[in-house]
């Protein structure tokens, strides 16, 4: 028992961490109709910012985060209303190549100005000490994780669903033409959805630095990890993307504890079969 709970634990708090960083990704490819592969290089933006003013300026945690999360929103905002705006209408490939030299000059900006080591976010005492749940001790920070994954799927569900800017979004994806012609700005529209994507990014990569370390190449270390989220949740799905990392989260943690020697064959076999058998994944969108 106490195996299965500390596997719930952990595959949760690493889904969440997945569910911050993927949902972005998902919005993009599912609604505005963009492959993004430069996505996780926004988690490593607010990453290496974070790192770099805690490292070398020595502001405190609790004013370093918000602040990487707003250096990788003031990166996507111009990038998507100079570059991304210009490419929403072009085929896979293009789009595929266009976003995947974005990540090569994420990660060589970082590489130049960080290096390429591991770019450490040490966390505050208090969210370091360690917390006594009976079966086991973990840092807090484990726990708030999963409470900010929590609300960041209740934000979203409440911002897509029961808000004015929901309801235009939701109009500018089914038909953008329409939608403009009564009146909605889809181009702000899209800018702002595609900011909020990169500010979950950043989040997700800060939180996350523990299990999924922040370094000059992490877009690509974790570039397929992040496509599958999409894929297995659905392309455009919210819902989706929250249970399948929900869900690849536990199955990657606990194929690590039971079979650590094929952890991960397991893992990518399950995928495999999973998408072989749903290939819109749960509750993907159809093109």
């Amino acid at each position: 028992m106490s195996l299965i709970l500390n596997i719930l634990i952990d595959g949760v708090a690493y889904g969440m961490i997945l569910f911050m960083i993927s949902v972005g990704l998902s919005v993009t490819m599912g609604l505005m109709r963009v492959i993004n592969l430069a996505h996780g290089g926004f988690a490593l933006v607010g990453g290496a910012v974070g790192h770099w003013l805690i490292a070398d300026q020595g502001m405190s945690f609790w004013l370093a985060a918000p602040l990487g999360i707003a250096g990788a929103v003031a990166l996507a905002w111009p990038l998507e209303r100079l570059i991304y705006r210009r490419i929403y209408g072009f085929g896979d490939l293009q789009q595929v190549l266009a976003t995947i030299g974005l990540t090569f000059l994420m990660i060589a900006t970082v590489n130049r100005l960080l290096g390429s080591s591991l770019l450490a976010l040490p966390l505050p005492e208090v969210l370091a000490q360690s917390v006594d749940l009976g079966f086991r001790t973990l840092p807090l920070h484990r726990l708030i994780v999963i409470g900010v994954g929590i609300a960041v799927i209740a934000g979203l569900w409440l911002l897509i669903d029961r808000t004015r800017f929901g309801i235009r979004l939701r109009a500018a994806v089914d038909n953008r033409a329409t939608a403009s012609a009564i009146g909605i700005n889809t181009g702000l529209i899209y800018s702002v959805t595609f900011c909020l994507g990169a500010g979950l990014a950043a989040l997700g990569g800060i939180l996350g630095a523990e299990m999924m370390p922040i370094e000059a190449y992490y877009p690509l270390r974790y570039m397929v990890l992040f496509l599958i989220v999409v894929a297995v949740g659905g392309m455009g799905s919210i819902s989706g993307s929250f249970a399948a990392a929900l869900g690849l989260g536990i199955l990657d943690t606990a194929t690590r504890y039971l079979v650590p020697d094929f952890g991960t064959i397991f893992f990518y076999g399950c995928i495999i079969l999973f998408l072989a058998l749903r290939p819109n994944g749960l509750w993907g969108r159809t093109a």
